[in-house]
């Protein structure tokens, strides 16, 4: 579905995008056009891939004009521009707000307007009974996409979304933070060891995004079934694989805006979705405002269904983390006792 096509990604400077073009620059795509605010790592990204295929767009999509012109002769979109921080967004929710919702309104409006054919949203479990800033701004990016996908003819576009929890050892996250603790001599500084998260890797992340792309309909979100950890789990894996099994932790508490488990799908959300094997498809809701003419079709009533959250999902011990955990290059590297930057 890609060959000779254009694909354009948000954002694309971060882990998703560049999980993206290692899985893609040596297939036939025409072109991956790479659209970013930080010239810097688009530079860096330049230098590194130094590939005639891959073009880089400076934008941001708070800007409409800017996205509008980096959305001109595109096939499809991955739209993974957002702010992501929990406490960086807990205290400045409106830059969340900016950017979460009103650029993916913008990167929206820009790709129907340019008859741009798919695109696929990328969301985060803690759009599900959001309590921080950051989830609250992607579930109304999340309904935003919905609403969107209501008002454009499917022959010419599609927009359709996806949801995961944690992806291990991306930029800023916790798995990297941990490490070069470990390597420093410091104390691991955890939040609460029984808080419980979705593990997947960003080559995980990347397959959820191309089954959206090629199973999406227009309104639909999907969720990939994934295994939960504590991040007490998680730290002892990552200690006895390091060769550190008692190295010192401290417990610091719980930040702003955390949760002690998050939710993939919620209750109302398990009670209409389709179980497709490794993935849960949740179609949108059609029906349009005139609700009482719905009364009579026997539409099935929603259930007491339970919500699909880290608590209650397959829970990893030691062992199987630090299986799931080999499955990233970064831990490979360490373990031969070598360090990889992220940042490259």
């Amino acid at each position: 579905m890609f060959s000779n096509k254009t694909l354009l990604i948000t954002g694309g400077t971060g882990s998703f995008g560049n999980a993206v073009l290692k899985r893609f620059l040596d297939s036939d795509i025409s072109e991956i056009r790479i659209f970013s605010r930080d010239e810097k790592k688009q530079d860096d990204m330049r230098k590194r891939y130094a590939d005639a295929k891959l073009k880089f767009y400076i934008g941001d999509v708070r800007d409409y004009q800017g996205i509008l012109n980096a959305t001109r002769g595109v096939d499809y979109i991955f739209h993974a521009a957002a702010l992501k921080q929990v406490p960086s967004c807990e205290f400045h929710p409106m830059e969340a707000v900016k950017t979460n919702v009103l650029g993916t309104e913008n990167l929206l409006e820009a790709a129907i307007q340019n008859s741009v054919k798919r695109v696929v949203c990328l969301s985060t479990d803690k759009a599900v009974y959001p309590i921080n800033a950051m989830g609250i701004s992607k579930a109304m990016m999340e309904k935003v996409m919905v609403a969107k996908s209501r008002n454009v003819d499917p022959n010419k576009t599609v927009i359709c979304g996806t949801r995961y929890g944690n992806v291990m050892a991306s930029r800023g996250s916790v798995i990297p933070l941990f490490v070069e603790q470990i390597l420093a001599g410091k104390a691991l500084t955890i939040t609460d060891p029984n808080m419980t998260r979705f593990m997947m890797t960003l080559a995980d992340a990347v397959e959820l995004v191309l089954y959206a792309f090629e199973h999406g309909s227009n309104g639909d979100l999907f969720v990939q079934k994934a295994p939960g950890a504590t991040v007490a789990t998680l730290a002892k894996a990552l200690t006895e694989m390091l060769g550190k099994p008692d190295h010192q932790i401290n417990v610091i508490g719980t930040r702003h805006g955390e949760k002690l488990f998050e939710a993939l799908l919620s209750r109302e959300e398990m009670a209409c979705a389709q179980d497709m094997g490794g993935y849960y498809r949740i179609p949108p809701d059609l029906r349009d405002l005139n609700y009482g003419k719905y009364i009579d079709q026997g539409e099935e009533k929603i259930s007491h269904a339970e919500d699909y959250n880290s608590h209650n999902t397959e829970r990893l011990d030691v062992a199987g983390m630090q299986i799931l955990l080999r499955k990233l290059e970064f831990i490979r590297a360490l373990e031969r006792g070598e360090y990889l930057n992220l940042e490259e």
